[in-house]
């Protein structure tokens, strides 16, 4: 358990020598352990961590999927024993040297930090395209860079580091992450005034990206996903029409609202292969399709929609570069309204149970863990 101080933070509370911390060993072996705390070398900072959020793509790593663990020929992505979680939102209690002025923060900040830490060499941080670092260390993945499924974290030199106001409160500051690659994705689809746009998944992300979207002024803006609660939650954040798949047939519906055409944009984010295959068939010619899910399967189709028949307009959309001040500003502004998609807040203790109900989803939509 917890050892004598060795220094004294922000607040006046000693640091101690170790910290309770959920540690991944491998496919379903994450193990609450006492680890030491980190200590900020030059440049980098030390922060309390106040919540850190459950992603969907953590639990796809904690059950094993072949993209994080290398199984099928996939690149192993994971360097385990590693503390995972990149949803975090934490409090500066140490300054290594220089970190203050290189970050813009202080002791006692309360700040939260892109989910990559690029490297700032390669050809793409050269290039400004840090998000698509070749060295892609990502909090909670590569133990260089340790997650916030912990008391404290360590934000190193290279961090993308912002500070959030102290009154935000916590249920939305955990969202800033999430909501940032929301707020990306619907930048990828160039939405125009009046374009039909489908959002299928309305998850923490998908759901975020019905508050983004909304502000793009789209003609008519339609949510997918197969839960009826969460259907509900996006009309209020601002779906015009939310549908079942699962119990009607949304791309005749879709083509209805569309005088036979289909959608101007389709943004994927069920995770699903099916959701692929619908929005192919859903989608109107010279449309623009938006991926952005982590699959656990390989997708197939038929790509002939998208060059002979369709001559579709392909975007991927990769975590939530340059949009955290926006996330941040939204948020604290009351411009996207996401009250009501934490759904569940944990010690850090009831780390499985929070992954269980997260790969659910029945009950859940965002659970948080609270050291």
């Amino acid at each position: 358990m917890m050892t004598t101080a060795k220094k004294t933070g922000a607040t006046g509370l000693a640091i101690p020598d170790t910290m309770r911390a959920v540690v991944t060993h491998g496919p379903n072996d994450y193990r609450l352990e006492d680890v030491p705390v980190p200590q900020a070398g030059r440049g980098e900072v030390l922060a309390k961590v106040e919540a850190c959020g459950v992603c969907a793509s953590d639990v796809k790593c904690y059950k094993g999927a072949d993209m994080f663990w290398g199984g099928n020929g996939q690149p192993r992505y994971v360097q385990a024993p590693v503390i995972p979680g990149h949803e975090f939102i934490a409090r500066v209690v140490a300054l290594g040297e220089n970190a203050g002025e290189r970050h813009g923060v202080q002791l006692g900040s309360r700040v939260i930090s892109e989910q990559i830490v690029p490297c700032g060499a390669c050809r793409y941080c050269r290039g400004g395209q840090y998000w698509m670092c070749e060295v892609h260390n990502i909090y909670g993945f590569q133990h260089v860079v340790n997650g916030g499924m912990a008391e404290y974290i360590k934000f190193p030199a290279e961090a993308l580091v912002y500070c959030v106001p102290d009154e935000m409160p916590i249920v939305r500051a955990v969202l800033i992450e999430p909501l940032s690659c929301s707020i990306h994705a619907v930048e990828r689809a160039r939405i125009e005034f009046g374009d039909v746009v489908v959002i299928s998944g309305a998850g923490p992300l998908g759901l975020g990206m019905v508050g983004a979207a909304r502000l793009k002024n789209p003609g008519v803006l339609v949510v997918l996903d197969m839960m009826d609660a969460r259907l509900e939650l996006a009309r209020t954040i601002g779906a015009d029409v939310a549908m079942n798949p699962g119990t009607e047939d949304v791309v005749a519906r879709v083509k209805e609202l569309t005088g036979g055409y289909g959608c101007d944009v389709y943004i994927e984010a069920a995770s699903h292969p099916s959701s692929v295959v619908q929005g192919l068939s859903m989608i109107r010619k010279l449309g623009r399709f938006v991926e952005f899910s982590v699959f656990n399967e390989a997708t197939t189709v038929d790509w002939s929609i998208i060059g002979d028949r369709k001559e579709l307009d392909i975007y991927g959309a990769h975590l939530g570069p340059h949009a955290y001040p926006l996330a941040i500003d939204f948020l604290q502004q009351g411009k996207i309204n996401l009250d009501g998609v934490v759904t569940h807040t944990l010690p850090l203790e009831e780390f499985e149970r929070g992954i269980d109900l997260v790969a659910s989803g029945k009950e859940s939509i965002k659970v948080i863990l609270v050291p």
